[in-house]
């Protein structure tokens, strides 16, 4: 079974929906003992850093994704998901990410010809290939919607990197923990198979 965190977040329902495809169970869930339980949990998420942190917090949930992550169970967040394992977002100044994964979530710079957010299909580079992206080619497109990146602070965890203007660190990975800022669930047979992937952890 796999856990998906309800709280309030956006794009739940399409990585719900992406797996009920794959075969895969899932439960929609902000209960703690739930969520334990599982096999490998997701954590989603479209919208703001500081809005996002707030409502874990009001859900109680973000003791649990420390009990989640402490007992290696598979865990993985996606967009926001991402960006919420790590210390802070110039997105809300003074609010504090989950800080399970050290680096900073920065905006991308104003440059000409650049529209923010990124709305569309980017191809991906792998600086070291992680389990996420087994029999997944290089240079294969996924979907981004952001306008705040990743900026991870340990090299050897970025497995997926996606230009933009300027270097993206396009998804992660540690010992149990998974995450990409794109959207595997919106991209095709490729996110399928990433997704796929995580579930046969």
């Amino acid at each position: 079974m796999i856990a998906i965190i309800d709280y309030d977040a956006g794009n739940i329902k399409s990585v719900e929906k992406a797996f009920a495809y794959l075969g895969e169970k899932t439960i929609l869930t902000s209960d703690r003992d739930e969520i334990l339980a599982a096999d490998k949990v997701i954590l989603p998420g479209v919208g703001a850093f500081g809005d996002a942190m707030e409502k874990l917090k009001k859900y109680n949930l973000v003791n649990t994704i420390y009990d989640v992550v402490d007992k290696k169970t598979p865990f993985m967040g996606i967009c926001l998901g991402l960006q919420l394992l790590f210390e802070n977002s110039e997105e809300s100044e003074g609010v504090s990410g989950l800080g399970i994964l050290g680096g900073d979530i920065v905006r991308f710079p104003e440059e000409a010809g650049l529209k923010i957010p990124q709305i569309g299909w980017n191809s991906l580079e792998y600086p070291s290939k992680g389990r996420l992206f087994e029999g997944v080619p290089e240079h294969s497109y996924v979907y981004f919607v952001h306008s705040y990146y990743l900026k991870s602070k340990d090299m050897d965890i970025v497995k997926a990197t996606t230009e933009y203007g300027v270097n993206v660190h396009a998804s992660v990975e540690k010992d149990n923990i998974f995450a990409c800022q794109f959207h595997p669930e919106k991209s095709g047979d490729v996110g399928l198979a990433i997704l796929k992937n995580f579930a046969n952890l």
